[in-house]
């Protein structure tokens, strides 16, 4: 038993020596920062950035020491919130009484910016809302500090580096200081947190002073927002959708982003409102049944804008709460929190447990990163069909126990149900 003990002592001491003698020095570490980042400004001057914006984004020293604390693995179970429970937490009644003022304030001046790119003001003053509150958080982070040492050595550094470029184009083109380029840590700018590429692709100038100055002028800001959404394709009078009841025997099939049809065809499956007044959407409009939480939580029916409003956001979550901010601004029914149901809390382990399964088993390609999205939701709904579930895309505890009692492939296999026995007829 001693020998053991001392076996895996050395074992341990081996493994920790080896960890830490993975990480280099501190000096050898700025020696790879410093020719990885003039490799890096030669890369953006080829694009076309000029040597003096290069310069002046680079005057400071941006190289950050990687310590052993940072780079320990330190998984730790997040609760994924529900679609009630986000909307709760990011629509308050103090949001709202400050949004209805502010839009009763601010239509006088902007109303004449809705009609020109079409786009209702209550929804550009919920999407304010909801990414800047109100613009006292447009984020205190330096974009070219945060992009560049996110484009180095990062998962996702090719979309950072992308982003970067877009920056030090706004910076080349405008004449901007860097001082001015201030945004979130993933590089969102501004009132509405555009990314730099969305800015170099929609930002307006509306105020006509020569710079597209979304960080602290309000009407190039909110005009951006609403030629952003036009251009996506929003539709000036539709609704979003609305909240709705499934039938007893809804086909779960039928759920999914590309499964339209037109509410007339929903109406006539058995679909109907939540709130029991009917369904006040047009009839010929295509629209899509969405379960934010699966089968058990809130069922809603929606339509094109709110698919635009996802190509701002991917969340749906956050889409909900953008619609219910703005349904809200838009009338004057008091604020009521959504009562929040209880369900099986799924964790980010649990949804790369999932991932981590449908790569292995189903031979799918999604990325493990426990992050709920619709692909993962499709892989979902492959496994409940494999063993006879409700195909709502939702996992819960059900799912999630089959996935780690898995042995083979014989377990999606359905047990034959014991015969019930003949009972014998008295003579």
């Amino acid at each position: 038993m001693l020998k053991k003990i001392l076996f895996l002592f050395v074992i341990s001491c081996f493994l920790c020596h080896t960890t830490f003698a993975a990480i280099k020095s501190v000096e050898e570490q700025r020696k790879d920062w410093n020719e990885w980042l003039s490799e890096l400004k030669q890369e953006m001057i080829d694009k076309g950035i000029s040597k003096k914006t290069i310069d002046d984004a680079y005057k400071n020293d941006y190289f950050h020491e990687i310590k052993q604390v940072e780079i320990q693995d330190k998984k730790q179970a997040e609760f994924i919130l529900t679609s009630d429970k986000y909307i709760n937490k990011l629509i308050t009644a103090n949001k709202v009484k400050k949004a209805r003022e502010l839009y009763k304030e601010l239509k006088p001046k902007y109303q004449k910016i809705s009609e020109q790119y079409g786009v209702p003001l209550n929804y550009l003053i919920a999407f304010w809302a909801v990414e800047t509150h109100f613009g006292y958080n447009k984020g205190k982070y330096h974009l070219i500090d945060g992009l560049t040492n996110l484009s180095y050595k990062n998962r996702r550094a090719k979309f950072f580096k992308r982003e970067l470029y877009h920056v030090l184009l706004i910076m080349d083109e405008y004449g901007l200081s860097d001082d001015k380029m201030m945004g979130s840590w993933a590089g969102a700018m501004g009132h509405f947190q555009f990314m730099p590429s969305t800015y170099n692709a929609y930002a307006v100038d509306y105020d006509g002073d020569g710079v597209a100055d979304i960080w602290d002028s309000f009407d190039d800001a909110i005009a951006s927002a609403a030629n952003y959404l036009s251009k996506l394709g929003w539709k000036a009078d539709e609704p979003w959708g609305q909240e709705v009841k499934l039938p007893w025997n809804f086909d779960y099939h039928l759920i999914g982003p590309k499964k339209f049809k037109t509410v007339k065809e929903w109406k006539k499956i058995g679909i109907f409102s939540a709130n029991g007044k009917g369904i006040n959407l047009p009839d010929n409009a295509p629209a899509t049944i969405i379960l934010p939480d699966g089968r058990r939580g809130r069922a809603y029916l929606t339509l094109s804008n709110f698919r635009r409003i996802m190509i701002w956001n991917r969340s749906t979550n956050y889409a909900l709460a953008i619609v219910t901010l703005a349904d809200y601004i838009g009338n004057d029914k008091p604020y009521h929190a959504l009562s929040e149901k209880t369900y099986y809390k799924l964790t980010n382990e649990d949804i790369l447990l999932v991932q981590q399964f449908a790569n292995r088993v189903l031979k799918s390609k999604l990325k493990e990163d426990g992050r709920f999205g619709s692909q993962t939701a499709q892989e979902v709904k492959k496994l409940q069909k494999k063993w006879k579930q409700p195909q709502d895309g939702m996992p819960d505890y059900a799912l999630l126990n089959k996935i780690k009692k898995y042995k083979s492939r014989a377990d999606f296999m359905v047990s034959p149900q014991p015969k019930k026995p003949i009972r014998q007829s008295k003579k």
